[in-house]
This record gives structure tokens, C-alpha cells and sequence, in this order.
């Protein structure tokens, strides 16, 4: 017989092998590995001819082809639980189906209800049993007797890779490989249908009498719960459990097939297919190999075995294999499982003899200084497209919300849950996660630090030390965007009960005797200046000094450390030169960075280019530059000194933004073209504080002409602006 379905055919390349046909054996000259379960006596026979006899002469040479026609497309069925004497070609066949991709088929045949070994009255209660008396379209047996049967295939074996079919013609042998092999089994199907119904009639039943009897129940409350989401080890497991299995077998679609008998017409076209179609080709592939390879192919060489470790849990990471790891893993492996550790026993934790310095350079990448402790980053816990195992929170979120508690850490020892959890607005369980993991409650105090101050380690390292400083205020200045808030929010107060201190009346005398000079002092520079404007000719310009306002935070970028240095390099390389306005004047170093700066940027506000100065003194190691003592004056001056120009933005007064967050300095020229598009965008905003894209398109062909392409305006927006609610405003005039 034979299922057809719709197929393409293809001329494929001649492949044939011969065979040597001996008085004492059968052996092929090459066979390869799918055709080898054709042959059991082969490897016998082999070793025979190795060292058989030389007398025994060649009978005949048998040509071998393999034919391609119907790969992928050829299965073998068979019936295990019948005899081969009683096969089903003669059998009516009604329907037959498969699933191509799980090799399933499923055939129905007809049974011969007129035979003498029919039984009628059970054909009858089986039909019964499964349709029950109604008659409709959805019913199994449509003559009220169980007058067919339906076979299901299963598996012999997933791997039909050594197996084929042959067909012996004139001489000359055909090989096709096999798809598949199944084996056809009467499936009871009908029996599950037949309990189904059963059930059904007496459920109807029950419900039937119960509805005379009881009253109408009462309305139950009902609890509506919403899944977490589904982490990756979950997923991982419904993959692989039965039910998710059967369910993606039954998506597969069923594919109907029409029976043709063992005789028919189209059968016997079919099996013109299981001979080479190509044998006038001179290509060999498969069924050509050298001796060599003909010989491996029949005795492969042994494998080496391995030996299998036990394998311990997968968080779980002996110290032997932590060291096999390069250096920058075992301390992101280290730091990622203890979470807060001083330097003295990372160093213990690494093999003996591993160098300081490469240490520093790879902790300084996975963690952040808190106290002369270091403590893991947020992103090497909660890495990117993640989220919380307690409430499904992005990692983002979590990044910021941890990192604010470290920053806390960095200012005051203690801390209280429900403070911190006012400001992040995370669920409980995350900020409780955040302080467990690098601090410790204490009765009456909140949440304490894990570890007390490390002193030796700030004192032995203040380069990194200062370093360190500068990522915080680089941090702080990010966090105070977020979560709305200033540093003096949490300048920690004094205790009012703290003892009284005694000051004795010889401290009273030399603290007054001090303060007499200083004020002396101050009282002398300004008689000298009031002196030195009234000797001053009439022409003569004066210029008035300005300070700085109560509301703006001067940068603190002036620090002295341990060993003598500024802001972490040698005080004794370079100087600022004095300036007559202000007292200091910037250093060509500082204009040059601020000039680099705003041909990257085009438009930042106060406070980014400080946050950008900070970032850049981290970055640079120590002694490599010098800035000296940097004001926000000297900043500006270095600002305006640089082809740039400040944007007079009108802020609304419910804007809620700082001092410094309002002064903004745009690129007025660059030495290109495009300076004249910027330069009327600037105009734009002195004047209003958002505008329309539409609004800045028309001004600027109104001032430059109709050669301002859309891509000019596309160009412009991306430089100088970002985008919030259909309204366009200058970048750092809006809280991201």
C-alpha cells in the first residue's frame, strides 16, 4: 500500500557502491553506516576474507544505487501485535492521517461486521456505550455498531539513520533511506469516549434531583489573585513537564492522506520511485570512500573516557575551582556571594601572592567604596532585562533604589526602613532586601552598617579613596534628579542630649583673642579698598565683586588629602594665577575641558558640567592633571571664555529646579555653518521656556531662508533638545 502526500520531485546525483558476491560470503566494497543493519554477517565476513582464502574466486559483481526520490518521505509500518499470514490488504481502509513532524498516524479500517466471528450484540452495546441513543454528526459509529477499528502509530526507534529499503531489480540493488519506523497499534480511544458519556449521564442525573431539593446557593466571595511573573528556572521547567509536552503535541496539526491499495495504479507509480532515478550520472557521493575511511567506518576508534566530576549545586563554588578563574571573575564571583567585604580579607579570600594593585583595578569595577568597605554594585546583582523575585520590578528601578541606600550608607552609619522607603517608593520586601544585605538592625537605631569604618584602607589608599568620592557625588547628583531631594536633606542632626562641654576660662581667652584678629584682618582689607577706590581717577572703571548667593553649593573640588595633594594630585605641579576679580583664575586644562565638553554636548546646565568635571577628575589617575581650586565662578568664567553663551531661559515657577539647573550655556559658535541654526534656536528659548517643532521650523526659514532642510531641524532637536509630551525644551531644563 502506500499514503500519498503531496511531494516534490528533484533529480539527485548517482550514488552507487558494488558488491562482491563470493562462494563463501556476500561483501560490499564500501557500505555505509545506515545500510550496515542490512548486512549482520558482514563484519564476519570481513574478518573471514582478512585472513580467509585465497582460492575463493569472485561469483558476481552487484551494482549498489541509492535513490533519493523518497527521502524524508518513506516509512516503514508494522504491525506487532498481528501475524504477517494476516495482513490488512485486503481490508477496507476509511481514513488515514499523520503529524509529519511527530511521525504520528492514525488509520481506521473497516470490520467485517457479516463474519462469522463478529460478535453483534457486543458491536451493538460498544456503539451504545460511546455515542448513546441520540444520532448526530459527531458520533463514532454511524450504523449503532462498532463496525471499524483505528490503529495508532508509535516510535520503534528515533534513529532510522542505519536502516533502508532495498529493491532487487535486474541485477541490481536500489537503496532508499527510511524516514521512519512505526509500529501500528489498535487504539482504544473510543473506550475513554465511552466513560466520558457515562459520566456526563450521571452528573445530568444528580444535578437533576438536587435542583428539586435545595435552594439556590448562596453567593460566595471570590479572590482574585494575580500571577508573579514567571522567572527563567520556572519557565525552564514547564517546558520540559508532560502537560506542557502533550500540549504542544496537539497544536500540531493533522494532515489527511488518501489510502491507495496494494494494486492500485497509483501504488505502483509510487514504487517507481524506490529505484535511482539518476543512474546515467558519473557523481559519486556517499557510497565512494577510500579504504581508510571505509575501514573507521567500520571499526571507529575508541573514545577516550572522561572521568565525570560530581557536580556540586549551581550557586555553590568551591574555593580549588574559584581559583582556576581569572582574577577580575573571582572577585566578581566574591564579591557578588558576601556582598560587603573589607580589602584585608578579599586578599585573604585570593590565592597567596596575588598583586594589590591588579586587585584594586578589578573590585573597583564590580563594587563601590562605602566606609572603607567595598560593597557589590547594584548592576552585578540585578543585571540588565531582569527583575525582582518579590515583586516583579524592573532592574532598573531596583539599580536606583539600592544605590540610594549605599549612598546613605556613605553619609551616616544608621538608617530607618521607613525613611529610605518613603524616598525609593519600592515594596517593603525589596527595601528590606537592600538593607540585609549590607547592614545589620539594631534595637531603637534602625538598620546599622555590617561592618565598622576601615580607616588603614583609606589611609593606605587615598587616591582610590578620592577617587571613589568623586563616583558618589557623580551618583548623588543622578539620584537627586530621580528621587527629588538635596544633600542637606540628610545632613544628620545633632543630639540633643549630648553632654554639655566645659570650656575652661583660658580657652575662652585665647578663642576671643583669635577672633579679635580675624575680625581685625577683615576690617583691613576693606579699609585698604575703600582707601584704594577713593585715590581711583574719575574715568577709572571699577569692578564690583560678586559673591556667591546663599542658594547656590560651591564646588567641592578642593579637598585636601593625607598626603599633601589636591583634589587628589601633587599641590606642588601647577597653580591657578591670581585673578583681580575673583581672586583665582582657571587653568588653560580646565578650558579645555570645558571646550571638549560643549562640542559633545552643545547645551548643559550648571550642575551637569560640574557633575561631568567630577566624573572627569575620577577618571584621570593621580598626578596626571591639575585643576586647582575650582569655583563655580571660575567654572562659568571658563564657560563663557569658550565660544559659549548663557541661554536666559524663562522657568516657570513651579519648574522646582535649583540654582545651578537654571543657568544654562549653550555652543554659540564652533567655526562651522550649523552655528547660525543653534544660534536662533537659542533665541527661541530666551524667550519661551517649550516650544513646537513647528514653531522652531518656521523660525528658522524665516532666518535662514528655504535651504533649512528636515534634516537640519532633525539634526538641531538632537543636539540641543529632548522631547516630553509633543513640546520641545532645551536638554537640562527638564527633569528626566
Amino acid at each position: 500500500m502506500s499514503l500519498q502526500m503531496n511531494r516534490s520531485v528533484w533529480m539527485m546525483n548517482r550514488s552507487f557502491l558494488r558488491f562482491k558476491v563470493f562462494q563463501q560470503c556476500f561483501l560490499p566494497s564500501f557500505l555505509p553506516s545506515f545500510l550496515l543493519s542490512f548486512f549482520p554477517s558482514f563484519i564476519l565476513s570481513f574478518f573471514i576474507m582478512a585472513s580467509g582464502d585465497d582460492d575463493d574466486p569472485i561469483i558476481q559483481e552487484i551494482d549498489v544505487y541509492l535513490a533519493r526520490s523518497l527521502v524524508e518521505k518513506l516509512y516503514l509500518f508494522q504491525y506487532p501485535v498481528r501475524p504477517a499470514t494476516m495482513s490488512y490488504n485486503n481490508a477496507t481502509h476509511l481514513t488515514a492521517r499523520i503529524k509529519p513532524k511527530q511521525q504520528k498516524v492514525e488509520v481506521e479500517v473497516a470490520m467485517d461486521t457479516m463474519s462469522p466471528n463478529y460478535c453483534r450484540s457486543k458491536g451493538e452495546q460498544i456503539a451504545l456505550n460511546v455515542d448513546g441513543t441520540t444520532s448526530e454528526d459527531t458520533n463514532v459509529y454511524s450504523t449503532k455498531m462498532m463496525d471499524k477499528q483505528a490503529f495508532s502509530s508509535i516510535q520503534a526507534t528515533t534513529n532510522t539513520s542505519r536502516y533502508a529499503a532495498a529493491v532487487f531489480h535486474k541485477g541490481e540493488l536500489h537503496l532508499t533511506p527510511l524516514q521512519g519506523i512505526l509500529q501500528m497499534r489498535p487504539s482504544f480511544t473510543y473506550l475513554d469516549k465511552a466513560d466520558t458519556k457515562h459520566r456526563e449521564r450521571e452528573a445530568a442525573n444528580e444535578a437533576g434531583d438536587s435542583s428539586q431539593d435545595e435552594a439556590e446557593e448562596d453567593v460566595k466571595q471570590i479572590t482574585v489573585r494575580f500571577s508573579r511573573p514567571e522567572s527563567e528556572q520556572a519557565r525552564q521547567r514547564r517546558i520540559q513537564s508532560y502537560e506542557f509536552l502533550q500540549k504542544k503535541q496537539a497544536e500540531e496539526p493533522w494532515v489527511h492522506l488518501h489510502y491507495h491499495g496494494l494494486k492500485d495504479g497509483r501504488s505502483e507509480h509510487e514504487r517507481q520511485y524506490l529505484y535511482c532515478q539518476a543512474m546515467d550520472t558519473t557523481e559519486n557521493t556517499e557510497l565512494v570512500k577510500t579504504p581508510g575511511e571505509y575501514l573507521s567506518m567500520l571499526m571507529p576508534p575508541l573514545a577516550e573516557e572522561k572521568v565525570v566530576k560530581p557536580t556540586g549545586p549551581s550557586n555553590v563554588l568551591s574555593m580549588a575551582q574559584l581559583r582556576t578563574l581569572p582574577l577580575g571573575d573571582q572577585v566578581k564571583t566574591l564579591m557578588k556571594n558576601v556582598k560587603v567585604m573589607p580589602f584585608a580579607n578579599l586578599m585573604g579570600l585570593l590565592a597567596s601572592g596575588t598583586d594589590s594593585t591588579a586587585v584594586l583595578r578589578c573590585i573597583q569595577q564590580v563594587a563601590l567604596l562605602v566606609q572603607g568597605n567595598w560593597v557589590v554594585k547594584s548592576d552585578v546583582l540585578y543585571p540588565k532585562n531582569t527583575c525582582s523575585s518579590h515583586s516583579g520590578v524592573p532592574a532598573e528601578v531596583l539599580c536606583r533604589g539600592r544605590d540610594f541606600v549605599m549612598w546613605r550608607f556613605t553619609l551616616e552609619r544608621t538608617l530607618m526602613r521607613k525613611e529610605v522607603a518613603a524616598i525609593i517608593k519600592l515594596p517593603p520586601e525589596d527595601v528590606k532586601d537592600f538593607l540585609e544585605q549590607m547592614s545589620v538592625p539594631r534595637v531603637n537605631r534602625g538598620w546599622e552598617f555590617l561592618l565598622p569604618t576601615d580607616q588603614d584602607f583609606v589611609r593606605k589608599h587615598p587616591d582610590v579613596s578620592q577617587r571613589q568620592h568623586m563616583l558618589w557625588m557623580g551618583i548623588q547628583s543622578k539620584l537627586e534628579k530621580v528621587f527629588n531631594f538635596s544633600k542637606d536633606d540628610f545632613v544628620p542632626k545633632k543630639d540633643s542630649h549630648m553632654d554639655p562641654v566645659h570650656v575652661s576660662g583660658d580657652q575662652r581667652v585665647r578663642a576671643a583673642r583669635e577672633n579679635a584678629r580675624e575680625t581685625h584682618g577683615v576690617l583691613q582689607r576693606e579699609l585698604d579698598a575703600r582707601r584704594l577706590a577713593g585715590s581711583r581717577p574719575p574715568g577709572d572703571v571699577r569692578v564690583k565683586q560678586e559673591p556667591v548667593s546663599d542658594s547656590e553649593e560651591p564646588m567641592d573640588t578642593s579637598g585636601s588629602l593625607a598626603n599633601g595633594s589636591v583634589n587628589g594630585h601633587p599641590a606642588a605641579a601647577a597653580s591657578p594665577v591670581p585673578d583681580p576679580h575673583n581672586g583665582l583664575a582657571f587653568t588653560p586644562e580646565l578650558q579645555e575641558f570645558v571646550q571638549n565638553t560643549f562640542r559633545k554636548h552643545h547645551v548643559l546646565c550648571l550642575s551637569e558640567v560640574k557633575r561631568l568635571f567630577n566624573l572627569h577628575l575620577a577618571s584621570l589617575p593621580s598626578g596626571h592633571s591639575v585643576y586647582g581650586h575650582v569655583t563655580d565662578r571660575m567654572l562659568t568664567d571658563a564657560i563663557l571664555q569658550s565660544q559659549c553663551k548663557q541661554i536666559l531661559v524663562p522657568f516657570p515657577p513651579q519648574s522646582g529646579s535649583t540654582a545651578d539647573e537654571q543657568k544654562v550655556f549653550g555652543l554659540w559658535e564652533s567655526g562651522e555653518t550649523f552655528d547660525k541654526h543653534r544660534q536662533v534656536l537659542f533665541e527661541i528659548f530666551m524667550k519661551n521656556y517649550r516650544v513646537r517643532r513647528n514653531v522652531i521650523q518656521t523660525r528658522l526659514t524665516q532666518e535662514l531662508g528655504d535651504a533649512v532642510t528636515k534634516a537640519d531641524v532633525d539634526r538641531l532637536l538632537k543636539e540641543c533638545c529632548m522631547s516630553l509630551g509633543g513640546m520641545w525644551y532645551l536638554k537640562g531644563t527638564v527633569r528626566s
